[in-house]
């Protein structure tokens, strides 16, 4: 049921990575990814079914689970419940460069629009993945408690998600050996040298190499040098550190972006799920923060490569 001060209702999904009390309190609906191991499938429900720390020691111990895209099904049943309420409605959905269910939930979008030709439901690529789409949806839930409609919720999405700034670092290469991000001779390389990679997301919510570190502190160091660089200081802002069960780790970069921030931020600390966490593996930290415009930073080709196509002039 929407709120007295809503004009519209969100849906969102398990690959925010946010928790699961936070999520509840929402009042929204939650399309839930799915995942498979060696018992068979489950639903990525923010850590509810499954503990994450559960999760990721199945994986130390040698299980490589494997994630699918939402069923059309899930997504119907959803966005149906959506039409059917009356109220106007959007899906803040997982990046679409890193899986097929933005392009199903748009199928499954039109599709209904047939038997509900009055309906308002609208389907968002956030282009962010796991918490970077997570802070995406804390703001947004403010921006809807302060009035927003369905089709303003999408305009301040479509414009917001470039201004959220996210880097992770992971233990060693070999999820990305796996996932076949790299040759095998870099892991083994990388391995011998202690190479810990940095990672961010362009601006189409694909992962891209930032840098490398030799060392897991250097390249914690180097998250927080990415934070303090390129944070948004003002009082009312929202970071996120996650990661994928190095909770230790997680608190310390916490409690350093609190000393940096004198504790003026809203700070969240959330584990990223099943689905994130098959392919990058349990160790995984992130920061997650309002910052800079990313599209500022892309290189002089693809900005040509956007005039042409009429994405963007010079002036960006």
């Amino acid at each position: 049921m929407v709120a007295p001060n809503r004009k519209c209702n969100l849906i969102i999904d398990s690959c925010c990575d946010l928790p699961a009390d936070l999520v509840a309190s929402f009042g929204v609906d939650l399309i839930e990814f799915t995942f498979l191991m060696s018992d068979g499938e489950h639903l990525d429900d923010l850590g509810v079914s499954m503990p994450y720390h559960e999760f990721y020691e199945r994986m130390r111990k040698g299980e490589q689970p494997k994630t699918a895209q939402v069923p059309y099904a899930s997504l119907l049943r959803s966005f149906k419940r959506a039409c059917e309420s009356g109220v106007p409605a959007v899906y803040l959905c997982f990046t679409g460069a890193l899986s097929g269910t933005y392009d199903t939930a748009v199928q499954v979008r039109n599709d209904l629009m047939t038997d509900y030709p009055q309906s308002e439901l609208y389907v968002v690529d956030t282009k962010l993945p796991s918490a970077a789409e997570g802070l995406l949806v804390i703001e947004a839930m403010r921006q809807l408690d302060r009035g927003l409609t369905a089709s303003e919720m999408v305009a301040w999405a479509e414009e917001a998600r470039y201004y959220v700034n996210g880097f992770f670092t992971l233990p060693d290469l070999e999820s990305l050996r796996r996932g076949g991000r790299i040759p095998d001779m870099a892991a083994i390389a990388g391995a011998k040298l202690d190479i810990k990679p940095i990672i961010t997301y362009d601006t189409d919510g694909r992962l891209t190499f930032f840098g490398v570190a030799r060392g897991r502190k250097k390249s914690i160091r180097q998250l927080l040098q990415a934070y303090q660089e390129r944070r948004q200081d003002c009082q009312d802002t929202t970071v996120i550190v996650a990661s994928a069960d190095a909770l230790k780790e997680q608190r310390a970069l916490a409690e350093q972006i609190l000393k940096i921030t004198e504790g003026k931020t809203s700070l969240w600390q959330t584990q990223v799920g099943p689905v994130i966490g098959s392919h990058v593996g349990p160790g995984m930290l992130a920061v997650v923060f309002w910052g800079p415009d990313r599209r500022k930073r892309i290189s002089l080709g693809d900005r040509i490569a956007n005039i042409v196509s009429g994405k963007g002039d010079f002036d960006e």
